[in-house]
């Protein structure tokens, strides 16, 4: 399986965030910096002639998001992520399409910031 491990660390806010997640699943130029064009490139993980991600994985390879240093992430930005992450499943199961993103953090804290 894609493993895609990205430190926590690095986002501080939504900025941040925009430039790592383009980075590292090289959205492309025209990407809206945004949650709804991130779910656009997200749902698209399987789609290689899309051209909307370098990470690619499969119904049977599915790619996982593996967030490091879960607890610095802004809440926010948290809980738009597994919002997000979980509307991505969800719209590909609408289209019959089946799930290629997992997403798997550990919380050592009781609270995100």
């Amino acid at each position: 399986m894609p493993l895609v491990r990205i430190d926590a660390k690095r986002i501080v806010d939504w900025n941040s965030f925009h430039d790592v997640f383009s980075e590292t699943f090289g959205f492309p130029a025209f990407y809206g910096r945004n949650m709804d064009s991130w779910i656009d490139c997200m749902t698209c993980l399987d789609d290689v002639e899309s051209g909307m991600t370098n990470i690619l994985g499969t119904a049977t390879n599915p790619v996982i998001l593996q967030l490091d240093n879960i607890d610095f992430l802004p809440r926010e930005i948290y809980e738009a992520v597994v919002e997000s992450a979980a509307f991505v499943n969800w719209r590909r199961i609408q289209q019959n399409l089946p799930v290629v993103l997992a997403l798997s953090f550990y919380k050592t804290a009781s609270t995100v910031n």
